[in-house]
């Protein structure tokens, strides 16, 4: 497996707070790695900086062999880099169908494996609903949709930011078993989270922040077994 996402000795300001400190980390491809943390901790602002919503101050990210620092946030999405914010950002008025049609559209020209037809098969809800405006589907579903709408566009790396938040836990275990088929067709896949149990059940591998640091780094079998990590810096 080779690298598809290197970060590297990242420092990030929101205002003139300094909020991320030589974050460094690598994704292989093929691979899902969770970046996990407290509310607060640095995971929405590492990926802002990862898609150059916000610029590093210094640090490089280097997407599929390519540095992309300091890169217009539409043209790394359109070099195959899918983002799954944390607030969905879906379309409402237009339906679960034109959203996902939208999400093939800036997928344009790369070639993969998503298509309408096998959206429909991961996600059969939203077959059902592809004529309802976007607007009416739960919480749930919007994340399902847009999860699907980013897959549409093929990417070779998908972000998902705080996808179990404020979800039920109906709803959380039906991500979790999505998210490992999506494993078996080969996704790459970089997600932020705090949900100890989701993210040992997807993750291949886990790094963890707190206050703009990356405190530990491990495969999910070494994690899985390390208690005092979890009480130190998730809170367990």
């Amino acid at each position: 497996m080779g690298d598809i996402l290197i970060v590297d000795k990242i420092n990030s300001y929101y205002g003139k707070s300094h909020i991320l400190f030589d974050v460094s980390f690598t994704v292989l491809e093929g691979q899902t790695f969770c970046l996990m943390g407290r509310n607060g901790a640095g995971k929405t602002i590492t990926f802002k900086t990862i898609v150059m919503d916000i610029v590093p101050k210094n640090g490089k990210v280097f997407f599929n062999g390519k540095d992309i620092t300091g890169m217009k946030p539409y043209k790394i999405a359109r070099l195959g880099l899918g983002l799954v914010p944390e607030d969905r950002r879906i379309f409402g008025p237009l339906t679960v169908k034109e959203n996902l049609i939208l999400g093939a559209i800036m997928g344009k020209g790369r070639k993969g494996i998503w298509n309408l037809d096998l959206v429909y098969k991961f996600f059969p809800i939203l077959k059902e609903f592809q004529s309802r405006p976007a607007g009416t589907l739960s919480g749930g579903e919007q994340q399902m949709l847009t999860i699907a709408r980013t897959l549409m566009g093929n990417p070779l790396l998908l972000l998902l930011d705080e996808p179990t938040e404020g979800l039920s836990p109906v709803i959380v275990k039906t991500l979790k078993d999505l998210l490992l088929k999506l494993k078996e067709v080969g996704t790459t896949i970089l997600l932020s989270e705090q949900n100890i149990k989701f993210a040992m059940a997807v993750s291949d591998h886990v790094a963890i922040i707190d206050k703009g640091y990356i405190r530990y780094e491990a495969e999910i079998e070494t994690f899985k077994k390390d208690e005092d990590i979890k009480k130190q810096y998730l809170a367990v």
